[in-house]
């Protein structure tokens, strides 16, 4: 894997699974950035609501959450990153399918949610954050 996308991907997992900088966050995402939810059928597109989105997943996903296992393309630009966590204590399993352009930044993020019990509960959790972030703007 070339060092550019390892390189984003350990700053991707230091984001999610404590550091939570937006900073970070926002130097790992591309202006164009795609965002696909698992409860809103239409992708999301832009660096903003792809924010929006990934800030309040991981203050509602953080209870737990840790990566499982992780299926990375040979060149780095690919990930398939399996993630379990708790959500009022329900257990959620999931998988961020994401992927990188050449400079190493997010263009595209798909998060796919189980069971369906988990997906009630992350879509409850989540519309209430999402409108948390929304009102402090």
């Amino acid at each position: 894997m070339q060092a550019i996308y390892q390189n984003a991907l350990q700053q991707w997992k230091d984001y999610v699974t404590g550091n939570h900088n937006p900073q970070v966050l926002s130097d790992l995402l591309a202006d164009e950035v795609i965002f696909h939810s698992p409860v809103v059928w239409t992708p999301q597109v832009g660096k903003a609501v792809t924010t929006l989105y990934l800030l309040g997943a991981a203050q509602v996903l953080q209870t737990d959450f840790h990566y499982t296992r992780q299926i990375i393309d040979a060149e780095g630009r690919n990930w398939c990153l399996e993630f379990e966590c708790k959500v009022d204590d329900i257990t959620v399993k999931g998988v961020d399918l994401i992927q990188l352009n050449e400079t190493g930044k997010i263009i595209d993020f798909e998060v796919m949610v189980r069971p369906l019990k988990a997906i009630q509960a992350v879509h409850t959790a989540m519309g209430a954050m999402l409108e948390q972030l929304k009102n402090r703007k």
